[in-house]
């Protein structure tokens, strides 16, 4: 396994190493320095030739400017986290970057399978005869928070990325589970995953841990799947003190998904605040998915829109540079399975993000 984590030091050096990118590509987050732009790795066949162009556009990603791996231990079949840890190896081998200069994430909370769909027999040998998991302790059929599991698809993460440390950790859509048990019973388990967390963190295996979702923070409260920022920060506060190592989320934000930044759905301090202001108030990362919504936004934009762009060419450009200018975003992670998307991506670390101004201008807000 490749020892280390990502350090101030070490992604404060990254950065000086790509001398192109827009000082303002750079963005502090959890004490770190990282790119404003990140790759995720959740499409695509689960074969070999989709792993060979993953591994490849994730080198070409740590060559390019972009220091923030994201991947999820049930993407691919496990696949995704496997192609990651092959390019991070190969490029710390290579000089390319070091473990230190790199933000490695991923989640835990679904089946994930290896390398194909898992069967019934895999299921049983993995989970149900180790004594892992009981049938009992999956929601949807699905979906595990127990802490027992959390633990053992960490390890499992963890050997697939080929790294001692993950340094962002995330409960994986816990809102599966939010209107199937109750809210009492529901923090009462995010509280118990969010304790088994924080042993790993004292014990190396992760650095910070947080929630990666899909509805949860982006729906009007009393809604089904609707989770409170404030009480999943008084969960992490519960499991680990005042010095808890809660510091991140993870929830969609993309022209056609815009909730996050738009919906007062979340108290903060005794105000109504939208997620990403309720989590930077907080002290939160804050890492969005689906900038591009999987592709369907492309192609849809006319010749005024785009002129709101200058010195991007693409829709896909315009997109990106849409959410990693929203104040109070860290950064996009964008799916890039081919050298050509990191090259159409990472072009937009040379152009500065819009200032809160304008975007306050772009967007009439």
């Amino acid at each position: 396994m490749i020892s280390g984590k990502a350090t101030p030091e070490g992604t404060a050096a990254y950065a000086k190493k790509h001398p192109k990118a827009h000082e303002r590509h750079w963005r502090p987050a959890l004490g770190l320095t990282v790119s404003s732009l990140g790759m995720g790795t959740y499409l695509g066949n689960a074969d070999p030739v989709t792993d060979g162009r993953y591994a490849a556009a994730a080198e070409k990603a740590l060559e390019s400017g972009i220091n923030v791996l994201d991947s999820a231990i049930n993407y691919r079949y496990q696949r995704s986290e496997r192609n990651l840890g092959a390019a991070l190896r190969k490029a710390v081998a290579a000089g390319t970057v070091t473990r230190e200069q790199v933000l490695v994430c991923t989640k835990g909370g679904f089946i994930s399978g290896d390398m194909g769909p898992p069967s019934k027999e895999w299921f049983q040998d993995t989970y149900l005869k180790p004594g892992i998991v009981t049938e009992a302790d999956f929601v949807g059929g699905g979906h595990c928070m127990t802490p027992k599991y959390l633990r053992f698809e960490l390890d499992q993460s963890r050997r697939n990325l080929d790294v001692e440390t993950i340094d962002v950790y995330y409960v994986h859509n816990p809102e599966t589970q939010a209107a199937q048990v109750g809210e009492t019973e529901f923090y009462a388990r995010l509280t118990a995953a969010f304790r088994e967390l924080e042993a790993c963190v004292a014990e190396g295996k992760i650095q910070v841990y947080g929630v990666a979702t899909w509805h949860a923070y982006r729906v009007p409260p009393r809604t089904q799947n609707y989770m409170s920022l404030e009480k999943t920060i008084a969960c992490a506060r519960d499991a680990g003190g005042e010095q808890h190592h809660f510091r991140v989320v993870q929830l969609p934000l993309n022209l056609g998904l815009p909730e996050a930044m738009t919906l007062t759905n979340q108290s903060s301090g005794g105000t109504e605040a939208s997620a990403i202001d309720a989590a930077g108030k907080a002290g939160l990362a804050v890492f969005t998915s689906v900038p591009l919504m999987q592709g369907q936004l492309l192609g849809r934009f006319g010749p005024e829109f785009r002129t709101k762009f200058p010195g991007l060419k693409t829709d896909a450009q315009r997109c990106l540079q849409f959410v990693r200018s929203t104040p109070g975003v860290t950064a996009p992670l964008c799916g890039m399975k081919d050298l050509a998307h990191v090259e159409e991506n990472t072009a937009v670390s040379a152009i500065a993000p819009f200032t809160p101004a304008e975007f306050g201008v772009l967007t009439g807000r």
